[in-house]
């Protein structure tokens, strides 16, 4: 059995209340046509999915930057602003640089409450600071020495066209500024994620191509008692972010079903995600077939079909096999803890995307942050050029919120078709698949054609294109989401469904349906609610003839 090391409660606090994300990178070799792949759901309850911007400046000498921490709004202090920043969209900027995050939480003393910038905020500043991957990691790793690391630990995705890189990093603690950090870049023809949980273990200190990392990262370790071994020895992840159960099950689960659909082996490592054996999953591996971006959007849809942690199957599933798992993540049942299954997939999720980086092309038509909102599993990946010059309406943070519904905001519609699905999901889900499918095969019909057109304009003409192209489709899929809705509520008002024929309701003239389908109840299920209530057992009119 693995023995059981503690989890620090922040992290606990992290998952329960959503603040909890999955990324996958992928090496611009392990892909089919050389571009560089890094996917994100921006897991929060707090989060309301929208598209930030980011335009191109320049600032005078002695400009000063203010810092608001990305989850809570609250104000944390000035930094130095730079002289030129570059343009970003999302999470990728003009250059095709694009990161993404996930929450590991590690040792909580080593928070540091006093220093000024976030891990949002440090994402956002980095893009718009970097030209490169490296660049973006000497940004990142610079300002949390000046200026300390605010947040918990953090896995951050970072990638340009030619590199993908993994950087992990934790605080020192109240009043100690800076932060231990190691980052190492994933090779080409590899895969890897992080999922709430860090990854990076042992790490090779001489390969200062391939790996970076803080002077102190180890030194710091013996400095706070956390660390007594041989140099070589070292293990970041054991070390700052040790395992236990949840981290396992909820966090690393999330880790081995990707790996498990692109190489089979890796199926072995359920044991591991089960508490029940302790040799690590890899860092990255070399999966068995070359991914597309179509595939990593499939990844990203993952909720553990086919395999025993499925969340259309059992109790928590209903009847129709949804996988809304109501919060918390953990609950107890006569003092015993138990959780919910936690996959890629979930209700919870903000915004989510998919960036593609392809050095072939222009920068400003080369990146592609291919964009949804909401749960990744019900919404739709649009394609975003990293060179546009505005937001579609339908992505502004300024169009609704968390607690004001608007009905041209992207992150409503979506959110009403989803929360709809959960209630019949064995039924939707197929529905929503098809719209899906149709819409994203359009868009990768589109995508070659699109880029052909902008390669043969001058710059600024090809931006206005680009711009113009990609909010159409953003504002256009989201009506067709909204359309989407409404058909989900006339074909399943009321728990029935609607007859259909060459894709249209059956009717007579006068637009009542002739038939409505009672689709009653899967057997497994009626078979538990009859071992639940035996009295609602029909009576036969024999048994009503003998009654005194």
């Amino acid at each position: 059995m693995i023995k059981k090391i503690f989890i620090t409660s922040a992290f606990i606090l992290s998952l329960n209340f959503g603040f909890a994300c999955t990324n996958f990178l992928v090496g611009k070799a392990a892909t089919l046509d050389g571009s560089t792949l890094i996917s994100y759901n921006a897991d929060s309850y707090f989060l309301f999915g929208a598209m930030c911007q980011y335009p191109a400046a320049t600032y005078p000498s002695g400009t000063m930057l203010d810092v608001h921490d990305w989850d809570s709004g609250k104000y944390l202090g000035k930094i130095k602003q730079v002289e030129k920043t570059y343009s970003v969209i999302g999470n990728m900027n003009e250059h095709q640089v694009s990161i993404g995050e996930t929450t590991f939480g590690g040792r909580p003393e080593l928070v540091d409450s006093t220093a000024k910038v976030d891990y949002g905020s440090l994402m956002y500043i980095a893009l718009q600071r970097s030209k490169t991957a490296r660049e973006a990691i000497k940004v990142m790793t610079d300002i949390v020495a000046e200026y300390g690391y605010y947040s918990e630990g953090e896995s951050f995705s970072i990638a340009d066209p030619n590199e993908v890189w993994i950087l992990e990093m934790v605080g020192k603690g109240a009043n100690n500024k800076g932060a231990v950090w190691v980052a190492q870049r994933i090779p080409d023809d590899c895969v890897s994620a992080h999922a709430n949980q860090a990854r990076i273990t042992t790490f090779p200190y001489d390969d200062k191509v391939n790996c970076l990392y803080a002077d102190d990262v180890i030194a710091f370790a013996r400095e706070k008692g956390y660390f007594k071994g041989k140099n070589k020895d070292f293990s970041f992840s054991d070390t700052y972010a040790p395992l236990d159960y949840v981290a396992l099950r909820a966090c690393e689960g999330r880790v081995w079903s990707f790996f498990r659909k692109l190489d089979p082996t890796m199926e072995k490592y359920i044991t591991y995600v089960k508490g029940e054996t302790a040799e690590r999953m890899p860092l990255w591996i070399k999966p068995t077939f070359k991914l597309t971006a179509q595939k990593l959007k499939e990844c990203m849809r993952d909720q553990y079909e086919g395999t025993e942690f499925d969340m259309s199957k059992g109790l928590a599933a209903g009847p129709f096999g949804s996988k809304l798992r109501c919060s918390p993540l953990t609950y107890k049942v006569d003092s015993v803890e138990y959780l919910h299954e936690r996959p890629t997939a979930t209700q919870q999720t903000g915004f989510t995307f998919v960036a593609q980086m392809r050095s072939w092309l222009p920068d400003y038509i080369g990146g592609i942050l291919w964009f949804g909102v909401d749960d990744a599993a019900t919404g739709l990946y649009v394609p975003m050029y990293c060179g546009i010059n505005r937001v579609p309406e339908c992505y502004r943070q300024d169009n609704g919120s968390l607690l004001e519904y608007s009905g041209t905001s992207a992150f409503w519609i979506y959110n009403g078709v989803a929360n709809y699905a959960y209630s019949k999901y064995s039924y939707m889900l197929p529905d929503i698949k098809k719209v899906q499918s149709k819409w994203e095969g359009d868009f990768n019909s589109l995508v070659p054609a699109i880029d052909k057109v902008a390669v043969g304009m001058t710059e600024a003409d090809a931006r206005i294109f680009l711009t113009d192209f990609s909010v159409a489709q953003a504002e256009n899929s989201t009506a067709a989401w909204k359309k989407l809705g409404e058909y989900l509520l006339v074909k399943y008002m009321d728990g029935n469904i609607k007859a259909e024929k060459n894709g249209k309701f059956i009717q007579n003239e006068y637009k009542i349906p002739p038939t409505i389908i009672r689709a009653g109840y899967p057997e497994e299920f009626m078979r538990q609610m009859v071992k639940e209530n035996p009295g609602l057992r029909v009576k036969s009119q024999k048994e009503l003839d003998n009654r005194k």
